[in-house]
């Protein structure tokens, strides 16, 4: 192949750059790599053929990325579902807990955590606020 017919270093990176875009698509549909000249003599047939294969590759691509998303979406839907289980039953563990400990050990405990933990609200503005639950408490 013979970049001589190009007069622009910009008409030689097209040229290359189309060349590499259909060997690349070529090789993502499994055919064989087509060789196209881009002088004036291309005919409008391969032309277009050339866009159908390119299409039809995006659109490979394309179906690809989207069952990856939605395979990931499950997974992460799972592990939302495995949380908030998991959240639930440490709540319900908070308030047994609360309610069987005596006013001196629930005092000590609290006098052992942080100020951060006590009183949320007085976190700087910058920094990540905790979730709020409806049900249960954080002691």
């Amino acid at each position: 192949m013979s970049t001589s017919m190009f007069q622009t270093p910009m008409e030689v990176a097209v040229y290359q750059l189309h060349n590499f875009s259909i060997s690349f698509f070529s090789s993502l549909l499994g055919g064989d790599v087509v060789s196209v000249k881009l002088d004036n003599s291309a005919s409008g047939a391969s032309v277009v053929a050339i866009d159908n294969k390119i299409e039809q590759a995006m659109d490979l691509v394309k179906n690809h990325l989207m069952y990856a998303v939605r395979e990931e979406v499950e997974v992460l839907k799972e592990q939302i579902k495995e949380l908030l289980e998991k959240n639930s039953q440490l709540e319900r563990e908070n308030s047994l807990l609360k309610t069987l400990a005596s006013p001196e050990q629930l005092e000590k405990f609290q006098s052992r955590l942080p100020t951060e933990v006590l009183c949320p609200e007085e976190q700087s503005p910058g920094a990540a606020a905790p979730a709020q639950h409806s049900g249960g408490s954080a002691v």
